[in-house]
């Protein structure tokens, strides 16, 4: 019988991982400080009246931005923010992106399906800031909202959705349904139908939208399963999608690779 707490817990597999918030707290820190200083840098942009809607977007050194990238965070809808991955946008950036990092409300305060709206007024809210295409990406329970977005019933308004140009899933979770069998619903309040609802890979994606998953080989094998998943499901439904499996990559290092221009997250994102 499948533990499906165990299944999908990241952290306890990946030596050291207790102490990456802190890390990722400082670099992001960091990396606010030297944007501000270059003076292209706004920082908690209002998207909804919640306290945690907030954005903070990062605009290229000079010259105007090719279009926008969104980077949603993960934390299994519960925890973490903005605030610590500001680093990642330099991947996006150095190549003449705006890169736009939203929070947003969290389980228990918030269930799956706000949180899902809440994101796509956060994504619409950016792309009122930033001309061109809109480019999304999202790791663990971010990388479950921005597949969310590339959905055929996508929440984005009808205008942004026309501007979606790529949608980059990183070790997302695709279907909710196993989540009703873990400790963590506790926090989460799934039910069948929210989880089914909510479920990337029981939706249809959106025509002629490409969209990329990417996982860790060394991830658990459940958000290995989760990217197959979708892949194979979106595939047979006529999606334009690919996925990868990362040599050497676990749960937590593989989206480091958004910080750097020449890494093959930042091709899949923008090539």
């Amino acid at each position: 019988m499948i533990d499906w707490t165990d299944a999908f817990d990241n952290s306890s597999y990946v030596p050291g991982s207790d102490g990456l918030p802190d890390l990722w707290a400082a670099r992001a820190q960091a990396y606010r400080e030297a944007v501000l200083a270059e003076g292209v840098a706004e920082l908690g942009l209002a998207y909804g009246p919640g306290a945690r809607n907030r954005f903070d977007l990062f605009r290229p050194a000079s010259g105007p931005a090719h279009g926008l990238v969104v980077f949603v965070h993960g934390g299994y809808w519960q925890w973490m923010d903005r605030s610590l991955f500001s680093h990642l946008a330099e991947g996006a950036r150095s190549q003449g992106w705006a890169v736009a990092m939203p929070s947003y409300s969290l389980a228990p305060e918030a269930r799956v399906s706000r949180i899902v709206r809440e994101v796509a007024s956060a994504i619409a809210t950016a792309a009122e800031h930033v001309a061109g295409p809109v480019r999304i990406a999202g790791h663990s329970a971010g990388g479950h909202l921005v597949s969310r977005m590339a959905c055929a019933d996508t929440p984005l308004p009808a205008a942004v959705a026309a501007r979606l140009a790529r949608v980059l899933s990183i070790s997302g979770i695709h279907d909710l349904r196993p989540l009703l069998l873990t400790e963590m619903n506790a926090a989460l309040h799934l039910d069948a139908g929210e989880a089914e609802a909510e479920s990337p890979a029981l939706h249809a994606p959106r025509v002629g939208l490409p969209v990329r998953f990417h996982v860790g080989a060394k991830e658990r094998p459940e958000l290995l399963r989760q990217t197959r998943l979708i892949a194979e499901a979106w595939g047979l439904k006529g999606g334009d999608v690919a996925d990868a499996y990362l040599p050497g990559e676990d749960h937590f290092s593989i989206v480091e690779g958004l910080s750097d221009a020449a890494s093959g997250l930042v091709r899949a994102l923008l090539d």
